[in-house]
């Protein structure tokens, strides 16, 4: 119970300091930072060291997945195409590989 009155407590101060901050205030953007920082090494353990069900994809299938999603991403832009790029290009030599 004291879990989750400390947790809506930093919620509801996390909105009172939300609401008065411009977007281009410093705090917001290294939160901004953090929270990227966060997803990228999420990101790099899912590739270099994964568990599950992606454990059993070779690595060099997974690092190929990236860089087509990521050269998708540098070429077209947009977020759903390169996602699909690169999960086709994981799948694709993957099979080759297997």
């Amino acid at each position: 119970m004291l879990l989750i009155l400390a947790c809506a407590l930093l919620r509801a101060a996390g909105l009172l300091v939300a609401g008065r901050l411009r977007p281009d205030h410093p705090f917001v953007r290294w939160a901004a930072s953090v929270a990227l920082a966060t997803l990228a090494a999420f990101i790099a353990v899912a590739i270099l060291a994964p568990t599950g069900l992606l454990a059993g994809i070779a690595l060099p299938a997974r690092l190929a997945g990236l860089a087509t999603a990521l050269a998708w991403l540098g070429w077209r832009g947009g977020m759903l195409a390169p996602l699909m790029a690169g999960l086709l290009a994981t799948a694709a030599l993957d099979a080759l590989m297997g």
